[in-house]
């Protein structure tokens, strides 16, 4: 009798569910948990023997070089997430608390800075601001006569601006996000008390909106910390080092991936440290805000105040999407850009040559679609599934996948790149230089992206529609495919261009893990930006751009004009 009870528990072994859950638990060791442990362990190996050791640590910080490195890092993160809170704080006020007028433009210009890589923004920064032929500077030296420069981007202020420029539309989002769920009650009772427009704002609604405007300031310096692109492009020529250009410097030729995976460590604990900060800080002191449908929410009228929000709003977009855009366009269609705007000046030359002549740009062009598309779906599939299991508590230990599924979001992309090298890039898979390896890298690190969209999917439909379709003999399985699937489609697809867009445009992770056939559009981009070729750079830059902007018109058609600035 014994035997016969326990041969069904022993059958639930080998029921669907239960083998989805151990599949899923095997793919997210792999693209998480491996990764990390090996990135530990290589820091306290030998290159050639493997025995342990803690020299990879004293080596990695025994220059003065290196520490300098790490402080500039924190410096640089502090000051561009300073830089973009007094960007976009105003900003997500006026937008969804006043009566400002062009709201319209100014979410477009928050979604073009959004979606405009970071590296690109810097290669304008530098067409706009170069000390010697920068488009500012020759025209004050033109008014003027003098002979410093007005402004140089070759500064680390300058670097912590251009940062910022493009990292400020997160904080807009979180801002503007919890801005609309207050209700004007509160408002009211500080003008009615005596308080003035600017005062109530700055007493009442502010603080109600702390956790989001910390949430964001935090955000845009674990980024900050972990980028690549614009530290390389304008620090490395101002001799300016931070960890992400240090890390390069250890790859470069004899590899020493053992100090690499020492010296990236730190920048793990600073943002699980950073992430610890942010609770603690919160849990101190509460924070309760009026919100439903029953809260009232009027509009604040500024008067004329409503036209200096509105040029606060031009002068932003023109810094971060428009002048780029423009020294870059022109740079795109110019024989030589520092000749200015001439007819004689334009070609099609530097985009015939990219197409149709360069060894590498069709290749990388293709790549980036690929790679892009794959891990994009890889990581849909994967947080999709999860985000089912885990929301639907379909069995026990669920929320250990939810939080496999997260853990990417504090691990910086570089480190999660340097785990992945570790791991894979050696015997006795040899995947490096491989599509694969981008492709698996780049899932997991959007992969929460992609579970957090599907999460919040799957929470907006109601369990009892599945339960109805089995009650009329429909399986699990089948449910899921004729009812289930057709409720989240929308949403699912959103997600998916999100993965997509920041995927083909991440360079923090693939610049470390990319071979000669593999290469992609961002890491050629900052190849060609080395050699400074600017017509070519500016016009493979445009590729670029036109392909996201496909992809975002496609987003925009099928899922909502907004489908990268809303998240539920």
């Amino acid at each position: 009798m014994p035997a016969v009870a326990a041969r069904p528990s022993r059958l639930r072994l080998f029921e669907p569910i239960t083998l989805l859950w151990v599949a899923l638990i095997a793919a997210l060791l792999v693209l998480v948990a491996a990764p990390l442990l090996k990135l530990l362990v290589i820091s306290f190996e030998e290159q050639d023997t493997g025995v342990f050791t803690i020299q990879n640590y004293f080596t990695a910080y025994g220059r003065q070089r290196y520490i300098d490195a790490l402080i500039n890092s924190l410096l640089l993160g502090t000051l561009s997430a300073a830089i973009s809170t007094v960007i976009a704080v105003p900003m997500a006020w006026a937008v969804s608390r006043t009566d400002m007028p062009g709201k319209g433009f100014t979410w477009a210009m928050v979604l073009a800075a959004f979606i405009m890589p970071p590296y690109l923004g810097a290669i304008g920064w530098i067409l706009l601001a170069g000390p010697n032929s920068g488009w500012i500077n020759v025209v004050w030296r033109g008014l003027t006569g003098a002979t410093d420069p007005l402004v140089n981007i070759y500064t680390f202020t300058g670097m912590a601006f251009v940062i910022a420029l493009h990292s400020f539309p997160l904080v807009f989002i979180f801002v503007k996000s919890a801005l609309d769920l207050v209700s004007s009650e509160m408002e009211d009772a500080a003008n009615i008390l005596g308080a003035g427009t600017w005062t109530a704002m700055r007493k009442v609604t502010l603080p109600l909106v702390w956790p989001s405007i910390l949430g964001g300031f935090i955000l845009i310096f674990l980024e900050t910390i972990a980028l690549f692109g614009t530290p390389a492009i304008i620090g490395i020529p101002a001799r300016i080092n931070v960890v992400t250009t240090q890390l390069w410097q250890f790859f470069e030729d004899p590899v020493r991936v053992e100090v690499a995976a020492a010296y990236a460590i730190p920048l793990l604990l600073i943002t699980m440290g950073m992430i610890a900060v942010q609770k603690l800080m919160l849990s101190r002191k509460g924070f309760v805000s009026q919100t439903g449908k029953g809260g009232e929410r009027r509009e604040v009228k500024l008067g004329p105040w409503r036209w200096v929000m509105l040029g606060w709003c031009v002068a932003v977009a023109m810094l971060s999407v428009v002048k780029p855009l423009t020294v870059l366009l022109q740079a795109s269609f110019a024989k030589a850009w520092g000749r200015g705007f001439s007819f004689d000046n334009l070609t099609l030359r530097n985009y015939e040559f990219l197409l149709f002549e360069h060894d590498v740009a069709p290749r990388a062009v293709w790549n980036t679609v690929w790679f892009s598309g794959a891990s994009a779906t890889i990581a849909g599939v994967l947080a999709l599934l999860v985000a089912y299991i885990v929301v639907r508590k379909l069995m026990r230990f669920a929320d250990a996948l939810g939080f496999l599924a997260m853990a990417p979001f504090v691990i910086p992309g570089i480190v999660m790149a340097i785990g992945f090298y570790a791991a894979y890039a050696g015997p006795p898979l040899s995947l490096y230089g491989s599509g694969l390896l981008i492709i698996l890298a780049f899932a997991a690190r959007f992969l929460p992206i992609a579970y957090a969209n599907s999460q919040a999917a799957i929470r907006a439909v109601h369990p009892e529609m599945e339960e109805a379709a089995r009650i009329l003999g429909s399986g699990r399985l089948h449910a899921i495919r004729k009812v289930t699937a057709p409720l989240l489609k929308t949403s699912l697809l959103g997600g998916w261009l999100v993965v997509f867009i920041v995927a083909s445009r991440e360079l923090s992770a693939a610049i470390f893990l990319v071979g000669p056939r593999t290469r992609t559009m961002s890491v050629l981009l900052y190849d060609l930006s080395e050699q400074g070729n600017f017509e070519v750079v500016a016009a493979f830059g445009g590729i670029l751009l036109f392909i996201t902007m496909v992809i975002v018109g496609i987003g925009m058609k099928l899922v909502g004009r907004d489908f990268m600035l809303r998240r539920e």
